[in-house]
């Protein structure tokens, strides 16, 4: 059985256009002899579509009708879509058969678990399907899944009990922690045990078809994985880009499997006596005990055994594949998510805009970068030097656009008392309309460049650091950014030189913020992952560093966020009215 999984990257809501890449894919695939075609999680759409759900929803029916005619000698074809259901909108996969020069629906799933936490909200948008059984087709018995249904070990159970030889998941997976060690997202290493598992558990060969592409920054991981009937894989498509996966599944291999260990009968022969011990444990009332005893004074703070102050083996990244994955979100969100050919970004001489501009660089090309140096009156002129020489390094041209004489005549204006903190900010904000201004001169989209230690330190100025749509950084620590910096080939000189705002001379970040950002990331990376600040105190961590990053991390949520309006109408922007960025 000759397979193909297609990493196939959809524009958002275009439904047309897709189909008309599908069409092509399908094409392809009969004229290289392929028996099957599986495509990922929604692929007539793309995934994160938020409230458009209702727009770009279709039935099965018509998805047969619009991919017309099948070529000659036509795989069978596996897609996922938003489907208009009797009862609401469902995130289904589809199974169609090339019969008499028509597609035939041979089955529809309808996903069961629907995630809604973290990023995702799909509950909130979509109807969850209630059955599973696997179907016959002209190559065996096959069974399907979305996503997360594979994550539930119950329903790859269920369609293996069902007599399903072949199990296909179709998948929509930002990735999560790209951390060294085997070259892919370790996210991607959680579905690798898992499904590996239910292959080995129940003898069937397993394909996981992933979608790709940038889809808002969420980051879909594509590496298309075959598992065979052993736990083994059989293959992996590429990770972070289009492309395809070709197999070939051996029937046999499952034979073999199943008769060195009948795991899967064993089963079936014990299912009469687990059904009525299922049924036990679903009526059976919980005693809803909690996980931890009140102490005398309240509950006591646990202190995690994992915590150790002087370990931030966490924080280092693959740096190939995480250059391989800003890249990728650059190349998808500015020239073919946005139509923007050309990027304009402040550098300022400093780590931070060095490393977007290498990025940039790579994704565009570096003639389609553009460098604006704006110094102030209290700049160091070594950070003009520094900024020069990053734009030299990356073959970008540059442009130096003094902002004393706007600033200052609004300060003789105003008030020449004004404090240092007015002026940086004043500063900021200037930087940040010269920005949108060569934006508009350029037809170039503004580029972020602060990180993620300063966002949630809240240490930018709002509306000015954070104006730019697009941030490559925006996720990196600052001692990722460091070692991505270093990865590039970004000047020693800007790398390793004390970071600064650069407003009063003399005085850099750790000034500022009160701690170095070396300790920062640390205490913020548990922080984020809701270990309490008392609890890092106890495991070491400095007290006065501590109460300073928990206070700036509480006190600066409103800098993270939209504006506050007062929602008075059940279409309010962001609340009720939910629309990608880029649909």
């Amino acid at each position: 059985m000759k397979v193909t999984l297609s990493q196939f990257k959809p524009r958002k809501g275009d439904l047309e256009g897709n189909l008309g890449g599908i069409r092509e894919e399908i094409a392809s695939a009969a004229s290289q002899g392929d028996d099957l075609l599986v495509f990922p999680e929604t692929v007539l759409s793309a995934y994160f579509v938020e409230g458009a759900v209702s727009r770009v929803c279709r039935t099965p029916s018509w998805v047969a009708a619009q991919l017309d005619r099948p070529p000659q000698d036509s795989p069978d074809v596996v897609l996922g879509m938003y489907e208009r259901g009797r009862e609401g909108v469902h995130n289904s996969a589809l199974y169609l058969t090339p019969a008499d020069g028509e597609w035939v629906v041979t089955h529809v799933h309808r996903k069961v678990f629907l995630p809604t936490y973290g990023v995702f909200q799909e509950a909130r948008f979509v109807v969850p399907g209630l059955r599973a059984h696997a179907f016959d087709t002209r190559f065996g018995r096959v069974g399907l899944l979305v996503c997360e249904d594979m994550h539930h070990s119950l329903l790859p159970t269920i369609l293996a009990l069902d007599g399903a030889e072949v199990l296909i998941c179709l998948a929509a997976s930002p990735a999560r922690e790209l951390g060294p060690g085997t070259g892919i997202p370790h996210s991607l290493e959680r579905w690798d045990a898992v499904g590996r598992a239910i292959a080995m558990e129940h003898g069937v060969h397993f394909l996981v078809a992933h979608l790709v592409g940038s889809e808002g920054g969420k980051l879909m991981t594509g590496g298309s994985v075959a598992y065979g009937p052993g736990g083994e894989i059989l293959g992996r498509g590429p990770i972070f880009r289009e492309g395809a996966l070709h197999l070939s599944l051996d029937p046999a291999a499952r034979t073999r499997v199943r008769d060195r260990g009948p795991m899967l009968n064993d089963l079936r022969q014990r299912l009469p006596y687990l059904v009525d011990e299922l049924t036990r444990v679903i009526h059976t009332p919980r005693s809803g005990d909690s996980s931890f005893s009140p102490g005398a004074n309240g509950p006591e703070v646990p202190v995690p055994a994992h915590v150790d102050p002087d370990d931030d083996s966490f924080l280092e990244l693959d740096l190939a594949l995480t250059t391989e994955a800003l890249v990728g979100f650059l190349r998808d969100e500015i020239p073919e998510r946005r139509g923007f050919q050309s990027v304009v970004l402040g550098l300022s001489g400093g780590v931070d805009s060095a490393v977007a501009l290498a990025l940039a660089a790579r994704a565009l090309g570096p003639e389609n970068v553009h460098a604006i140096l704006m110094p102030y009156a209290t700049s160091s002129p070594e950070s003009l030097e520094h900024g020069k020489v990053v734009a030299e390094k990356f073959g970008v041209d540059y442009r130096v656009i003094p902002i004393t004489e706007g600033i200052d005549a609004y300060i003789e204006r105003e008030g020449p008392e004004i404090s240092g903190l007015r002026r940086g900010n004043l500063a900021a904000r200037f930087r940040a309309m010269v920005l949108w201004d060569q934006s508009a001169r350029l037809e170039a989209l503004p580029l972020g460049t602060g990180n993620k230690s300063e966002r949630l330190l809240g240490y930018f100025t709002w509306h000015a650091d954070d104006a730019p749509p697009i941030n490559p950084l925006g996720d990196l620590w600052k001692t990722q950014v460091w070692a991505l910096a270093r990865y590039l080939e970004v000047p020693p000189e800007v790398v390793d030189k004390p970071p600064s705002a650069d407003l009063v001379e003399g005085v850099d970040d750790a000034d500022e913020i009160g701690v170095g950002y070396r300790v920062a990331d640390r205490i913020l990376y548990w922080l984020v992952r809701d270990v309490e600040a008392e609890s890092l105190i106890q495991a070491g961590f400095p007290e006065e560093a501590v109460t300073i990053v928990s206070r700036r991390l509480e006190g600066t949520h409103w800098k993270r966020k939209a504006p506050t309006i007062a929602m008075v109408s059940p279409s309010a922007i962001g609340e009720f009215y939910l629309r990608p960025v880029d649909y």
